[in-house]
């Protein structure tokens, strides 16, 4: 994707409270990166290089990959597993599968496959603990997968322990908030890719009209009829928010979708953990 259509990549940088942090956790960074799409069209060598070479010099403390690695064919992941390989992380590189690589039957597992080849621990329903008991990562099945069942995996920690999240779909924040979740890392949005300076993403303005449209109205054209595009809170389409006693941050992603971003640069996010 051309640089005209994506814009410059963007280095979020955040600091995110925990309740409870360990003493030894103040202070680690964490970097996520999301939505490559990487296909030889939505993503080019160049901005793929530089959010690479951007991780890398902030010396992450964890690396964290929230899913959409290619598009359709999984092909593409052989080569973007190379490229990932060059990405440095103290404790290690955690990743978790979004909806797109789940387009074929064999997706998920040659998709997971490669980047496990190349180090990188892939979750799926499961409890890492990359700096032992005291700050779990659990990372989730995607929200349209059939094995999406977060409750056998919520249930298991207690109450009292801080956590962190990956899960793709950030709409999935919503049922989440049963449950102590300290940071959830999501993408899936691309931030919206078009932004309305003072109004918010294209589509939320467009659910937005939507709504104010009589039901028998959308009825009568087809084209009326969607009430969500790709998740249902577009509110959430980007950055920090609080949701209940949560926290969630959507990163707005590396691939781009025709007809481009505007007002919604690519993203490479820094989080400092500090305690509260």
């Amino acid at each position: 994707m051309h640089s005209l259509l994506s814009g410059p990549l963007s280095i979020e940088q955040l600091t995110v409270k925990i309740a409870g942090l360990p003493a030894s956790l103040q202070g680690k960074k964490l970097v996520q990166m999301s939505d490559f799409h990487y296909d030889g069209l939505r993503l080019s060598e160049a901005m793929l290089a530089k959010a690479i070479a951007a991780s890398n010099k902030f010396n992450p403390d964890l690396v964290l990959l929230t899913g959409d690695y290619v598009t359709t064919d999984p092909e593409p992941i052989h080569t973007l597993a190379l490229r990932l390989k060059q990405l440095q992380s103290q404790a290690g590189i955690y990743a978790v599968l979004g909806n797109h690589d789940l387009y074929y039957k064999h997706s998920r597992s040659e998709i997971t496959n490669s980047l496990t080849s190349i180090g990188i621990h892939v979750l799926w329903n499961e409890i890492a603990y990359p700096w032992g008991k005291e700050l779990p990562l659990v990372g989730l099945a995607d929200r349209y997968s059939r094995e999406y069942h977060p409750a056998s995996l919520m249930n298991q920690l207690d109450p009292d322990t801080p956590r962190i999240v990956l899960s793709h779909n950030p709409d999935t924040a919503e049922f989440l908030q049963a449950w102590r979740i300290d940071l959830q890392l999501s993408g899936h949005t691309h931030g919206g890719q078009i932004i309305f300076p003072g109004f918010g993403p294209m589509l939320l303005c467009h659910k937005k009209i939507m709504q104010n449209i009589p039901t028998k109205v959308r009825r009568r054209f087809p084209c009326l009829r969607r009430k969500s595009l790709v998740i249902s809170h577009w509110e959430w389409a980007q950055g920090l928010h609080k949701v209940g006693n949560n926290q969630l941050y959507v990163n707005r992603g590396l691939g781009t979708y025709l007809p481009g971003r505007l007002f919604c640069p690519p993203e490479v996010t820094v989080i400092t953990l500090q305690g509260e």
